[in-house]
């Protein structure tokens, strides 16, 4: 009995030193993760919130796709209360005109309409049109369509006009919206752009087929432009 203890002391001992380089080795990478994510929250809480978004830093106008609604709503009330003139892009002129008097009366700057339809592909010449001349400093890409329900890809209604229906407005308007900013930005050295995607980008949701696939399509591309870019 007094053997197999001993042994056992004996293999405890010479584990020791590689668990100590182990735990080591743990401890600093939870410690790196700890400061990336207090970095993180630093940049996006602290920084974000002050002088890093503002037309000074960025340009004097931002263009919110989808603007009328929910989420785009929120950024173009947001971004205006920032300082910057909003660029509102929607389907519904009626819309269009009530947010932007509000924006207006509540946040004292300029705003311009643009009536369009992102579920079809003619609309491009028309806003490039109307974002001429000016220094865009934020785009924000938000503008989207889901499901009307859940649904397996096979049973979707309509499967040949919904596939084109949602790339138009998934994908489609990030590339093109995306394409009618960023050379200016890159010209001025500055500028933002934000491409509103979902959780199920993260992972594969069977009943959300062609929708999940789109915002992969969306995030990809943020990825790839920042590698290109900067």
């Amino acid at each position: 009995m007094s053997n197999m203890l001993a042994d056992g002391l004996e293999a405890l001992r010479a584990a020791e030193a590689p668990l100590l380089v182990l735990g080591a080795l743990t401890a600093a990478w939870l410690a790196v993760r700890a400061v990336g994510c207090l970095l993180a929250g630093l940049r996006v809480w602290v920084l974000g919130n002050g002088r890093l978004v503002s037309p000074g830093s960025l340009g004097q106008w931002a263009v919110v796709t989808g603007a009328t609604d929910g989420i785009g709503k929120a950024y173009a009330e947001e971004l205006a209360r920032r300082g910057f003139n909003i660029v509102l892009i929607s389907r519904s002129q009626e819309k269009l005109d009530d947010v932007s008097k509000a924006i207006e009366s509540k946040c004292e700057v300029q705003t311009k309409t643009i009536a369009a339809d992102f579920s079809t592909r003619d609309i491009y010449p028309k806003i490039e049109e109307g974002l001429a001349g000016l220094e865009i400093g934020v785009l924000v890409n938000n503008v989207g369509v889901s499901y009307g329900y859940p649904e397996f890809f096979l049973s979707i209604p309509n499967l040949d006009s919904f596939i084109n229906t949602l790339i138009n407005v998934n994908i489609t308007s990030v590339c093109q919206m995306t394409s009618l900013v960023l050379p200016r930005m890159v010209q001025r050295k500055k500028g933002a752009i934000l491409n509103i995607s979902s959780a199920s980008a993260l992972a594969p949701i069977p009943l959300l087929t062609v929708y999940s696939a789109s915002k992969v399509g969306d995030r990809t591309e943020d990825k790839v432009i920042d590698t290109i870019i900067f």
